[in-house]
């Protein structure tokens, strides 16, 4: 279960979100002041904060920027009543990660907060990754460094949304990969979801590229209800 640091100090709004989360399987610890998020935060681990702007004795944004001074990356989203264009920059330039304004929706909040956590997971995974330069399956050969993509040799040119998926794709060789999964992988920060019709689209012109008939796929499998398999093709 990923662990949550609520910094809120609305009682009402805070257990309200402490008991959507919980029953959404994570475990979530709160926080009405800064100088309590900085206690909580110095003796445990948080796989993801949520930090509201206005407090009593400060801002959610000193928790940040005291959070990345540490050299801490952990995935920060701020909780505000104001989406004015200054306030969203002061949050993503002290670190922040994404941004949502009160009052909001908790299906998209839930959403954010998965993509992000998501993300954070790629991320380590990517790193392990790109000491070893470069990810090899059957045919296929993708140079993390220099977010390259060999078929059989030969270089393809691939978008960034393409390159993300495809390398979502490989990753997870032999595993189903659901939609839901990829909805979330391929989300950006400026809000923009990849609807069901979209990822059609990128899964079509994917296979164009990999396949050598993309009518009869041999790498990029679908799983009908579920999502996409990637399979290992040797040369």
């Amino acid at each position: 279960m990923s662990r949550i640091l609520l910094l809120e100090d609305d009682i009402s709004l805070a257990d309200g979100l402490c008991y959507s989360l919980e029953k959404n399987e994570y475990t979530v610890e709160t926080a009405e002041s800064v100088r309590e998020a900085k206690e909580l935060l110095a003796r445990s681990q948080y796989d993801l904060l949520l930090l509201d702007v206005t407090l009593p004795d400060g801002t959610g944004f000193e928790v940040c920027e005291a959070v990345r001074g540490q050299g801490n990356q952990v995935p920060i989203i701020f909780l505000t009543a104001s989406d004015e264009e200054m306030n969203v920059i002061r949050g993503l330039d002290s670190g922040g990660d994404d941004y949502i304004g009160k009052p909001f929706k908790l299906g998209e909040l839930l959403s954010r907060i998965r993509a992000l956590l998501r993300r954070a997971g790629v991320t380590r995974e990517e790193d392990v990754l790109t000491r070893q330069r470069s990810l090899v399956c059957g045919d296929i050969e993708i140079d993390l460094a220099g977010s390259r993509v060999l078929l059989q040799g030969k270089k393809l040119e691939l978008t960034q949304v393409e390159y993300r998926l495809l390398c979502l794709l490989v990753r997870s060789c032999g595993r189903v990969v659901t939609r839901e999964i990829i909805f979330e992988e391929l989300w950006d920060k400026s809000g923009n979801f990849v609807d069901d019709n979209t990822l059609s689209v990128y899964i079509r012109r994917l296979r164009e590229k990999v396949e050598t008939d993309p009518s009869r796929p041999e790498h990029l499998i679908t799983a009908r209800g579920f999502g996409y398999c990637w399979q290992e093709v040797q040369v």
